[in-house]
């Protein structure tokens, strides 16, 4: 089969969940029209019962198993009541029906920053409250609106949850597990003759690591929620990734002899918390003994090893290179004891919330005790400005929904849903996208409308041909669209809507004419409000939030690494100035690239001017930097600060903390500018401007070759301030692909 038979593997594939999907609709939406229209007499039940499956399985697309949707289904039922009900009293006027077509398209939009779930819903929503938006404007039709949505729901819940399974996915905890299990892996090699890493072993780290990054993962397993248990378990990813990179980095023991104590404690301190984590996230019985026993073992490390001035002959004179070698051992062991430490605690969050939150929580789990509706606010506040994608895609929807209302209301648009619901499903977030889409909407739609208007002209008013032809004319449509695109699924609409209407009354083949101006008219007010409307999509967005994300790693670095050097006040909450705004700049960050990631290739040409720093890659189209390394890098800034400003050993209150020695001050401060600098450059080549230095400047200069000769007398809180430098550099290396040449 070779590389050809990949392909048609994977479109089979497509089908066979299309096909799936597609019975599930085909059976809820049909069974409540059927059993209203032709059982009851009831036109409205029959409309809202199709409808409301239609919107939340054909038209929203949330991720996970059936039982998954179903069990987000039911929890948008009171949600899909309240919109049929506004909807149906602001219809009966115009300017009403805008302002609220207005403000809650933004609102339905919006939500979408809440994650995948809400995001693949909020489609279905929208359409549930256009629905009711137009004609017949009659409020005494309420109640049969509400049990005809009612019905369309429930069937399609019991549809979800029992009917054609979809193929089950790995979730995001088993991952973490997994990864949390290759730790202890490659802890066991590295306590055991040679020391190190076999490549088998640092390639399963490698693959590990991959694993457990979002575009590897699959939507509905994505922790991307705001709620105590997604922030925990994406931090559980983190921290697992975090190991597993300083596992493979990690130096040999010095003297070729093994660790020794208390290296060779942490390293089984370690192997412990990994293997209790893995349990934990697989749901065996709460336990914190392997995590505290890291911790003791971790204090007892920074207690008990002499500092060099100390043990040298003399303070501040040289120290032999094997006491060297040592600090840099224990460097990197505190780094993956840091790193366990914090993936045993984010496990223990994501299963038990609250229960398991350290009291009082360190800085990186400053959302452990707090409650769903404040987690919301925040994240929701956070996306609130003209800077996020999620803000930018509601307010270009609701713009445009609003738009089409108001044409609609106006001209008294025959239809005028149509128009409405065209808007919705064809606005995309670049003006390439749109265009191309627009497109092949009109052409699907033309070639649709063409085959309804023969349809219709030929069988008339006979309506039980079109009640036999709209089950296998639906299940096509739903089966097709996904798969072959916007075209064949606005022509295959076309007619499945005219099978519809045509049942609820006479109609002609005029209907599907009707139903080609409404997507015209949809469509131009779609594309125009996406030309209006950062036209750019999420690229432009990425590159200016990823270049402002460097620049306040660069602010945190220099801040730290001067703190580090001049010592002062440490307490286990510390407050480095800029971490606010660095969290900040990580929530647009991680929100640009999602909307990045959905929006196809070549939306708006070539992806990306940036490549080496300086902007050595403004010449032409170079290769796309890594964008999650550039979150990842944020990640690691904020906690490495985090790690160096907390006091040596956990105290009740503040503690003062001496400043380096003059060398080691020195060294440690120019160290953190010229890291802090080449920030400064990876962020000018990210979002390049009209006069950003084209000549590439490498990463690692010189004053980098000062790691190999330390100062004399360096104490131990330098070399950990060095590993997390070089830690850093080597994250400048993955965004700009440096470390592929």
């Amino acid at each position: 089969m070779g590389s050809a038979g990949t392909p048609r593997k994977r479109t089979a594939a497509r089908y066979a969940a299309a096909a799936r999907r597609s019975g599930r609709v085909t059976l809820a939406a049909g069974a409540g029209f059927y059993l209203f229209l032709y059982g009851f007499g009831a036109a409205v039940a029959a409309t809202y019962a199709l409808f409301a499956a239609v919107s939340m399985a054909g038209l929203s697309r949330i991720p996970g198993t059936g039982r998954q949707r179903a069990a987000v289904l039911v929890r948008l039922v009171p949600v899909c009541w309240l919109l049929v009900a506004v909807g149906t009293y602001l219809a009966v006027r115009t300017w009403t029906a805008v302002a609220g077509m207005l403000v809650i398209g933004f609102a339905l939009a919006f939500v979408a920053a809440g994650g995948p779930r809400a995001a693949g819903a909020a489609p279905g929503l929208q359409l549930l409250y256009i629905l009711p938006s137009f004609p017949p404007y009659d409020p005494g039709s309420l109640d049969e609106r509400l049990v005809g949505t009612t019905a369309g729901l429930l069937l399609l819940i019991l549809a979800e949850a029992c009917l054609f399974p979809d193929s089950p996915t790995v979730p995001y905890r088993e991952l973490a597990a997994r990864a949390a299990d290759t730790a202890q892996a490659c802890l066991r090699e590295l306590a055991a003759p040679p020391w190190r890493l076999t490549e088998q072993r640092a390639r399963d780290a490698a693959a590990a690591i991959g694993s457990l990054r979002p575009m590897n993962v699959a939507e509905a397993d994505r922790p991307a929620g705001p709620g105590v248990h997604e922030r925990a378990l994406s931090q559980t990813g983190l921290s697992a990734r975090t190991l597993l990179a300083r596992l493979v980095r990690l130096p040999e023991p010095p003297g070729g002899e093994g660790p020794a104590e208390p290296g060779r404690e942490i390293l089984e301190a370690v192997r412990r918390t990994a293997e209790e984590t893995a349990a934990c996230l697989r749901g065996a019985a709460p336990a914190t003994g392997a995590r505290e026993g890291l911790a003791r073992a971790r204090a007892a490390l920074v207690a008990t090893h002499p500092e060099p001035a100390a043990a040298g002959p003399a303070p501040g004179a040289p120290h032999p290179p094997e006491q060297v070698a040592v600090l840099r051992w224990y460097a990197g062991l505190i780094e993956a004891a840091d790193a366990a430490l914090a993936m045993s605690t984010a496990a223990a969050i994501s299963v038990r919330g609250r229960a398991a939150a350290p009291d009082p929580p360190p800085m990186r789990f400053w959302y452990a005790r707090m409650r769903a509706p404040r987690l919301w606010w925040m994240r929701l506040e956070g996306h609130a400005g003209r800077r996020s994608v999620f803000f930018q895609n509601a307010v270009r929807i609701s713009l445009a929904l609003a738009a089409a209302r108001t044409v609609a209301g106006l001209d008294t648009l025959p239809h005028g849903f149509w128009a409405t619901l065209a808007a919705l499903t064809l606005t995309r977030t670049t003006v390439r996208e749109t265009r191309t889409t627009v497109r092949l909407a009109l052409a699907g739609t033309l070639a649709g409308a063409l085959l309804a208007a023969v349809l219709l002209a030929a069988v008339g008013t006979d309506t039980t041909v079109y009640a036999i032809a709209l089950a296998p004319v639906m299940l096509l449509t739903f089966t097709l669209g996904p798969v072959k695109g916007v075209g064949w699924a606005q022509a295959m609409f076309t007619v499945t809507i005219a099978l519809v209407f045509a049942q609820l009354a006479p109609a002609t083949w005029q209907l599907a004419e009707l139903r080609l101006v409404d997507v015209l008219i949809g469509s131009a007010i779609g594309a125009v409000f996406g030309l209006l409307a950062w036209p750019r999509g999420a690229h432009e967005e990425l590159q200016r939030s990823a270049a402002v994300l460097m620049r306040g790693a660069a602010e945190i670095v220099v801040a730290t690494t001067a703190a580090v050097a001049g010592g002062g006040v440490r307490e286990v909450q510390p407050a480095v100035p800029g971490h606010r705004s660095l969290r900040h700049s990580l929530i647009l960050a991680e929100s640009a690239f999602a909307q990045y990631q959905s929006e196809p290739e070549g939306s708006y040409g070539h992806r990306g001017h940036a490549g080496q720093p300086g902007g050595a890659g403004r010449a032409g189209p170079v290769p796309e930097p890594d964008w999650q390394a550039t979150v990842m890098a944020g990640h690691h800034t904020l906690w490495g600060s985090d790690r160096l400003m907390e006091p040596p050993q956990p105290q009740p209150g503040p503690v003062t903390v001496p400043p380096l020695g003059p060398d080691a001050a020195a060294a440690v401060t120019r160290l953190g500018d010229r890291v802090a600098g080449r920030m400064l450059l990876v962020s000018a080549a990210l979002d390049p401007g009209g006069d950003t230095p084209a000549a590439p400047v490498a990463l690692r200069d010189p004053a980098f070759d000062g790691f190999a000769a330390q100062p004399d007398g360096a104490p131990r809180l330098y070399y950990m301030t060095v590993f997390w430098l070089d830690s850093l550099i080597t994250d400048l290396e993955h965004i700009t692909g440096t470390d592929r040449n």
